[in-house]
């Protein structure tokens, strides 16, 4: 991967971003792609719209979320210690024992803990631990020492940065969706650099907010920009490891090339294109199938107003909405190149009506 593209997707790793907290990972998309587009506007949400050819009749929409699952803090006790509730989907037997970063009115680590195992019950050492049973201990000895530091309503992240595996794999927190922002950045990067984009067609790539919540961001922006067609970005679930089963999921591999998803969920002129367009440049792809909508900024793009004409654009990732969620450099190029090989087939004549 080129030096500059891995630094920047270590940047956005390490850049907190809740739901509702978008706005440091906002920061670095502007600037890496400052110099790629044409304009780039934020709006009232906080969605980022970095364009190509603004002043196009034909516009495609490009989504990746920028948003992470986190944790909000709702109490902070007598003796300190910061109560907390979800933001996004956890596995509830997760966050006990781990670190993290609370980011309060400076960043500041903390341990998330329960009770130890040695003084549950029978009965709780069967069930799943609960999240309200849990707290975040950042060392205060009382609740005016934590209020100096730690605010309600401030927001905490895992503790778990970018780091390189074997071969051409990585592990991180966050890859579901930085990963996929980071995508649609390189898909422009390689427009404005390698040329062949229709003049008459102009490419949206947005940084939406609050995903994980509902795909909130991607609803609002699709309403201003109006596009004609989109593709969301996101984390597809690899299970190509043990007790995963491909009859019941189908099969999907990481390293084997970005997903396109065959389905309601997918225009089938757009999902004509890009299947096209892979095959064309040799891009590596792998098809996903989902009966129904998706739980992506794909829904939301598809129906809002009179509709568009979307495509969900995968990665396969394991172990998502954990703090070590692994996937494949390689794939995350061929995501960017299959983007940007799409966006060039559009042309202001393209008839999106699927029969």
């Amino acid at each position: 991967m080129r030096e500059q593209s891995l630094a920047f997707l270590e940047a956005l790793i390490e850049a907190p971003s809740p739901s509702g907290f978008e706005h440091e990972v906002a920061r670095l998309y502007r600037d890496y792609v400052r110099e790629h587009v044409d304009d780039i506007t934020t709006d009232v949400h906080g969605n980022v719209s970095a364009i190509l050819h603004p002043g196009a009749e034909m516009r495609i929409m490009l989504a990746g979320h920028m948003d992470e699952i986190g944790f909000i803090i709702h109490h902070i006790s007598e003796e300190g210690l910061l109560h907390f509730s979800t933001i996004g989907g956890h596995d509830s037997a997760i966050p006990a024992g781990q670190t993290v970063w609370v980011h309060g009115r400076r960043r500041i680590p903390g341990a998330i803990g329960r009770k130890a195992i040695h003084l549950l019950g029978p009965e709780e050492i069967k069930a799943k631990p609960k999240i309200s049973e849990m707290w975040i201990d950042i060392g205060a000895t009382t609740h005016a020492e934590a209020v100096e530091v730690v605010a309600l309503g401030d927001v905490a992240t895992f503790q778990h940065g970018f780091q390189p595996l074997l071969g051409d794999r990585a592990v991180a927190r966050a890859f579901d969706n930085k990963a996929g922002l980071f995508i649609v950045a390189e898909a422009l990067r390689l427009l404005r650099q390698e040329g062949g984009l229709s003049p008459g067609v102009g490419v949206y790539g947005l940084g939406t907010v609050q995903e994980e919540i509902g795909s909130r961001g991607a609803q609002t922006s699709a309403t201003g920009i109006g596009p004609r067609t989109g593709i969301a970005v996101d984390m597809e679930h690899a299970i190509d490891y043990p007790g995963v089963s491909p009859a019941q999921y189908g099969r999907l591999d990481t390293g084997k090339g970005p997903s396109i998803l065959r389905g309601a969920n997918t225009n089938p002129v757009v999902f004509d294109l890009l299947r096209r367009a892979a095959e064309e440049d040799g891009i590596p792809y792998q098809i996903r199938v989902a009966p129904g909508s998706t739980p992506t900024d794909a829904n939301a793009m598809q129906i809002n107003g009179p509709g568009m004409a979307t495509a969900l654009v995968g990665i396969p990732l394991r172990y998502m909405h954990t703090p070590c969620e692994v996937l494949s450099l390689t794939d995350l190029e061929n995501a960017a190149r299959l983007l940007a090989a799409y966006c060039r087939r559009v042309t202001p004549e393209t008839d999106f009506t699927p029969w």
